[in-house]
């Protein structure tokens, strides 16, 4: 619900209340007294999705932009009025009664795309914060880092200026999401390089051996569903009023600890690490930006003069065109990602299997599988293929040992057309 706040021009006070009773509104009016052009000021409460057409009809009666309108939550209304109204706006029209108007979706999304010092210093802690967070292999901090991450107003305030043709809110989204995601690649490259000059983690740490840092090396189609639920939920929650600092955090998730982990890449040298994650960003921003801009568009949001619609219409179609194209080529390679995981994944079952199978023989009765490790080398940045096979097997001292690798390698090779080395490590057991 909301209490809308209006000042009437003069001439214009008759005709403003006519609306009103037609509407069947509720009404206080009070005469305005400060000598401008304004003669009254009239307060009447709305339900939600009905603010956007009572200022409509308002504006083509007369009501012009120079009159401030104020719109404010109101907690309860006790009106018959108030309640045949709803009705008519909730059942008869069939909308959301928790749909805002296009006046507040703007304030909310403007309201959001913080000033640039916040964003600066906000987005700057956070990366730091997760990169902390991944070199500690520590989730707990990577999730802290996500929610005082200011990601979603820049997001938001481009979708929005997109579909109500305000190309400075839509221009300010644009740069303030490019400038906050190379910010935090550059802030967490720096810390990351600090903490290797000041010691502050192992001299010999490998990232790539931190699960944290592991889970964004090599992104995958999951990834894709994950940013564009992020985008949805996020116009969701600026056009219903949904907490947008819950929401935000889950925007934060899609691109704050990529964006640390490009930076961690770039730090220890490692391209691979750096190129999947900044894949993984590319098309997190690129489909939060796109599930958000239909989410809104589908609400019915659109620029206020008639004229204007179908230039919104035409850019809106365009943007989505280039967001969608720009997916699809990044889906490429987060297909190739995917197919290569499955293979992997499929070559080392087959693998484990295989040495089971083998070591199930009568003639290796007395042998026990202790470890099974398989080696992959990297083929192209992130693609990977099975290198070795390292087979740990306890046996006793006085056990045989009739050729276990060449018999494993040899049905690798015919079951499975699988061509790689196989190591076996004798561990002896001995029982009393």
């Amino acid at each position: 619900m909301r209490l809308v706040q209006v000042t009437i021009p003069a001439g214009k006070r008759e005709t403003v209340l006519k609306v009103l009773d037609e509407e069947g509104i509720d009404y206080v009016v009070t005469d305005e007294t400060s000598g401008r052009e304004y003669t009254a000021v009239a307060y009447f409460p709305l339900p939600t999705n009905a603010v956007e057409p009572i200022l409509e009809d308002l504006r083509e009666v007369g009501l012009d932009r120079q009159a401030y309108t104020v719109v404010l939550s109101a907690e309860t209304v006790v009106s018959e009025k108030f309640d045949r109204l709803k009705e008519e706006y909730g059942e008869e029209n069939g909308d959301s009664s928790d749909r805002i108007a296009r006046q507040e979706l703007v304030a909310r999304a403007e309201e959001l795309a913080s000033s640039l010092p916040t964003y600066v210093v906000m987005t700057i802690v956070s990366a730091v914060i997760a990169t902390a967070g991944l070199l500690l292999d520590s989730p707990a901090t990577v999730v802290g880092s996500m929610v005082i991450a200011p990601l979603i107003g820049p997001a938001m305030a481009a979708a929005v200026g997109s579909v109500v043709d305000d190309a400075e809110l839509f221009r300010r989204g644009i740069l303030l999401q490019v400038f906050g995601v190379l910010l935090s690649i550059v802030a967490a490259t720096g810390f990351a390089v600090f903490v290797q000059m000041a010691n502050l983690v192992p001299p010999g740490l490998d990232p790539l051996a931190l699960s944290e840092v592991e889970e964004r090396l090599s992104p995958n189609f999951l990834s894709l569903v994950v940013a564009l639920g992020a985008g949805v939920a996020g116009a969701l929650s600026l056009m219903t009023g949904i907490s947008a600092a819950l929401v935000g955090v889950m925007i934060a998730v899609a691109l704050i600890p990529p964006a640390a982990t490009v930076g961690i890449g770039i730090a220890y040298g490692l391209p691979a690490l750096a190129v999947g994650s900044g894949v993984l960003v590319a098309v997190n921003v690129l489909s939060i930006n796109l599930a958000a801009l239909l989410v809104l568009w589908y609400a019915g949001y659109r620029p206020e003069h008639f004229f204007r619609r179908d230039r919104a219409r035409v850019a809106t179609l365009k943007r989505v065109g280039v967001l969608v194209a720009a997916i699809a080529l990044l889906s490429l390679f987060l297909g190739g990602v995917t197919y290569d995981s499955y293979q992997t994944a499929t070559a080392e079952q087959d693998i484990r299997e295989s040495v089971n199978t083998e070591l199930a023989d009568p003639a290796y009765q007395s042998y026990q599988l202790v470890e099974l490790e398989v080696r992959t080398e990297t083929e192209y940045v992130l693609f990977h293929r099975p290198e070795t096979v390292v087979v740990t097997v306890g046996v006793p001292p006085d056990a045989p040992r009739p050729g276990l690798a060449e018999a494993i390698d040899n049905r690798l090779r015919t079951e499975h057309g699988l061509d790689i080395d196989v190591q076996v490590l004798y561990f002896e057991v001995e029982r009393a």
